[in-house]
């Protein structure tokens, strides 16, 4: 099966997860959010499926710059917003899986799980 792995290519976390999808022989395509941007959908669907607490990266720098008011409130179309501006906000990476279901975050068991 075929997936497709969102982020940005000089991003740690998303090497990692590029290496160990490349070890296990995972078919994957690579969808850079600098390059590609990010699709309006896409990110309302993680959202509905995962909560913009998850999806929206506010551990980054991106996110710790913006002014306290725009942090201030913040809510799922907002988050969206957000991360439309600066795809650099989308936690990364995300691993869609195919079949509705995707995965935010690189976390190694729960990729094997989903995976096998």
């Amino acid at each position: 099966m075929a997936y497709t792995l969102y982020g940005i290519p000089n991003c740690d976390t998303v090497k990692k997860a590029r290496t160990w999808l490349g070890e296990r022989g995972a078919d994957h395509a690579f969808h850079d959010y600098k390059k590609a941007g990010a699709d309006r959908g896409f990110l309302e669907a993680r959202v509905a499926e995962h909560g913009w607490e998850t999806v929206l990266n506010r551990a980054g720098t991106t996110f710790r710059k913006l002014p306290d008011e725009a942090k201030a409130g913040l809510d799922a179309d907002q988050a969206v917003a957000l991360m439309l501006e600066q795809p650099s906000m989308i936690k990364r990476p995300i691993l869609d899986l195919g079949d509705g279901r995707t995965l935010v975050g690189f976390k190694p068991e729960a990729w094997e799980k989903a995976l096998s």
